[in-house]
């Protein structure tokens, strides 16, 4: 460990480095940019996003059909954004500090299928697994995306396997997309996963398969799962372009948003974004995406808990994956499971580490104190992870919360949670929250 912080070459980095091994909740703005990887990475990247829209739109009659709660919007799969000045205020009062009050709120809690951030990435690569598929099965696809649902067609779906690793969130979207079409799918979950979501799954006809370990090693046993099956797709959120490009989608498409809520955005109103982050795909395929429409007119900041600052720290350290948590002396359990992972993406590290403004951390109980005032003020029911991004708000700010920008916190997770979860979830949060705020 000692190495690793001697490596570094200001004392603003090593503060912050002292910040993330002794477990603190810190914020660290990167000095000048890091690389973005290489030409051929950044130049492809594009043509790929280009093709998950599409892929989406041809899918979206689908969609419509097999999620009734995306015919208003014509089988897309998109979530509100919604503002929130009064949270904004009550953050404020909670935790003694400027919250800027043009604070917004994407709530991919209630994006259809999955419920989180990772519903996009993760069925995008089901569908795209499933347009492969068909065409080795021979399955004519003329008659447009219907044909899924066909009986003939499904048989077939059937006897393909589509595997992956995670924490919980990541695997719901996959489980649940992929049994809808007929595949046979198997999610490894490490310890960190909810109960409730193995229960959802199972219930949903998919395989779990629970390991007593991290995210990373439920990863690698699904992987040596899926080399052993030659029926297999291996779903790689550690370095899946398919799960990017699914994700860049998001980013783009909130541009439409914003326009239609009359949000300004250029050099005097920039945008900022606070993403929850465990790999780092989903916060990077969206910081990809936002990048291509607002340019340097969006900054975007990656938040995690204190016990798995992967993220952060393989940027701060340069080596991406190659250093996890453990190697600093973190690693505990955290409620915010669907941001439980201790080694970062290197992929999405080398692709996007010099379009991040900022990296926060924060702790499982100020996650809880968020939590209950989301739902008092706002009635947002969310999980622990999803409240991330309400506690970064205006971190970038340096005490001037009155910046003319928009601050957008996205949300992942809370409309799949049992009730009886919710509720043991927010009696503790309450608990916690100082005396007086909530009314």
């Amino acid at each position: 460990m000692q190495t690793l912080r001697d490596a570094l070459s200001s004392d603003r980095d090593r503060a912050a480095f002292d910040d993330l091994s002794a477990g603190r909740p810190t914020v660290w703005i990167p000095g000048d940019a890091a690389p973005t990887g290489d030409g051929e990475t950044l130049t492809d990247l594009p043509a790929l996003v280009d093709r998950a829209e599409a892929r989406f739109r041809w899918f979206a009659p689908l969609i419509e059909e097999l999620f009734p709660g995306t015919r208003e919007l014509g089988g897309i799969i998109e979530s509100p954004l919604t503002k929130v000045s009064a949270l904004s205020d009550a953050l404020s009062q909670e935790f003694g500090r400027p919250v800027p009050r043009n604070l917004w709120v994407k709530r991919d809690d209630v994006l259809a299928v999955s419920g989180s951030v990772k519903s996009r990435g993760g069925i995008h690569e089901v569908l795209e697994t499933a347009l492969t598929v068909a065409a080795d099965l021979g399955v004519d696809l003329s008659p447009g995306p219907t044909v899924f649902l066909e009986r003939p067609v499904r048989e077939k779906m059937a006897t393909r396997r589509i595997v992956v690793g995670s924490t919980g969130n990541l695997g719901m979207s996959i489980g649940l997309m992929g049994a809808v079409l007929g595949f046979s799918v198997t999610v490894h979950m490490s310890h960190d996963a909810k109960q409730w979501k193995k229960d959802k799954l199972r219930n949903s006809g998919v395989e779990v398969v629970e390991h007593d370990t991290d995210f990373t090693e439920a990863v690698h046993a699904g992987r040596r799962a899926a080399d052993a099956d030659p029926r297999a797709h291996f779903i790689d959120d550690e370095n899946s372009r398919s799960l990017f490009a699914g994700y860049a989608v998001a980013g783009r498409r909130l541009v439409g948003q914003l326009a239609a809520a009359s949000v300004q955005v250029d050099e005097e109103h920039p945008l900022t974004v606070y993403l929850p982050c465990g790999i780092g795909g989903a916060p990077g395929g969206i910081t990809y995406g936002l990048s291509t429409v607002f340019g340097d007119n969006v900054r975007c900041v990656f938040v995690e808990p204190v016990s798995m600052p992967a993220f952060m720290l393989g940027r701060l350290t340069g080596l991406d994956d190659g250093v996890s948590v453990t190697d600093i002396g973190r690693g505990e359990l955290t409620v915010a499971d669907g941001l439980a992972v201790g080694r970062p993406s290197g992929f999405v590290g080398a692709t996007v580490g010099g379009l991040i403004a900022g990296y926060a951390t924060v702790t499982d109980d100020d996650l809880m104190r968020a939590l209950a005032l989301a739902y008092d003020i706002s009635a947002l029911p969310l999980e622990p992870s999803a409240c991330a991004g309400l506690l970064a708000a205006g971190c970038l700010e340096e005490g001037e919360p009155d910046n003319p920008g928009a601050h957008i916190a996205w949300l992942t997770g809370g409309s799949l949670m049992p009730d009886h979860e919710f509720a043991v979830l927010l009696e503790a949060g309450r608990r916690m929250v100082t005396a007086g705020t909530i009314s």
